[in-house]
């Protein structure tokens, strides 16, 4: 498979080097408007490859997306200190009214993987935009934060994330949901595993938890600038999933018609990958706390992206 990304910066090549040293790709395409950029990424990357696999890392023009199965879209400007993600709406939106035309010129066929934020945001403009249908324009979405959540209820239990069950639903962002009442390790709940285990979850433990996840991007930004390993395996994941036609269960965005009341609006929920892109959407049970959250989630999405003109 081919993959193209847009966009050489911290996320891109971080996606790129996840790609190559996993071996997931058989070719992997850097595009940047800093071409300087985009070479010196791919040479870097290119240098790992041989200790890991046989990927061809190579920096390109738009044209050198042609043929690409999945283009990754990690263009646009960064988060600054202390800036939400709704807050890059604007500007990244202008980044990408240009790049989508580029992009589908090279590659009319590719599933476009959105990772730039706010990324529920942007991917529902590229599906705009594009005039794709909306299961091939995907946004990373909560996947990271799902990883967090995950990697965090492994901790307190002793257990390895792989084998924790738990989703963040919604935004990618300050409003997303955590799903504490469906969460699972293996195929116990997290009382009955907490008590097999040892360790409670209080509601001390709780809101720790939520607050490693929901505030880990501002964390991570304040001490050194930017988010971006935890991200790029995440779209490497992704990408496993499609390129394997794997039907793996992901939460990514996607517009999706109808939302806890909500209609056309895109976040995350669990989602089935396969080849194709999005197969089927699969709509978790919540209790009520967490239905509100997931549909107050919506709203706040779906007024950002009406205020856009496009």
């Amino acid at each position: 498979m081919k993959v193209g990304i847009v966009g050489a910066g911290m996320v891109g090549s971080s996606a790129a080097y996840a790609l190559a040293v996993m071996g997931l790709a058989s070719s992997v395409v850097l595009v940047d408007r800093n071409h300087d950029l985009a070479v010196a990424q791919a040479e870097d990357i290119a240098h790992a490859v041989p200790f890991m696999s046989s990927t061809v890392v190579e920096a390109t023009g738009y044209d050198g997306l042609s043929g690409a199965s999945v283009i990754i879209l990690a263009a646009g400007v960064s988060q600054k200190p202390g800036e939400t993600r709704l807050a890059l709406l604007e500007r990244n939106t202008a980044v990408f009214r240009d790049v989508i035309g580029h992009v589908l010129k090279a590659a009319p066929n590719a599933i476009l993987l959105i990772a730039s934020n706010p990324v529920d945001i942007m991917t529902q403009v590229t599906q705009r935009i594009s005039g794709l249908p909306a299961n091939r324009v995907i946004g990373s979405g909560t996947i990271l934060d799902t990883a967090r959540f995950r990697n965090l209820l492994g901790r307190h239990l002793g257990i390895s994330p792989q084998s924790v069950h738990a989703y963040v639903l919604g935004e990618h962002g300050d409003s997303e949901v955590l799903a504490w009442s469906n969460a699972k390790v293996g195929s116990l709940s997290l009382a009955e595993i907490a008590a097999q285990v040892g360790s409670p979850i209080t509601q001390s433990v709780r809101l720790t938890i939520d607050d490693g996840v929901r505030n880990a991007a501002y964390k991570i930004i304040r001490g050194k600038g930017a988010t971006y390993y935890g991200i790029g395996a995440g779209l490497a994941r992704i990408i496993k999933a499609i390129a394997g036609d794997q039907h793996d269960v992901l939460t990514v965005s996607c517009v999706t018609p109808e939302v806890a009341g909500v209609k056309d609006v895109a976040l995350s929920i669990p989602r089935v990958i396969g080849a194709n892109g999005i197969e089927v959407d699969l709509m978790p049970d919540l209790n009520a706390e967490e239905t509100e959250g997931l549909g107050q989630s919506a709203r706040i999405l779906k007024d950002s992206i009406e205020a856009i003109s496009l």
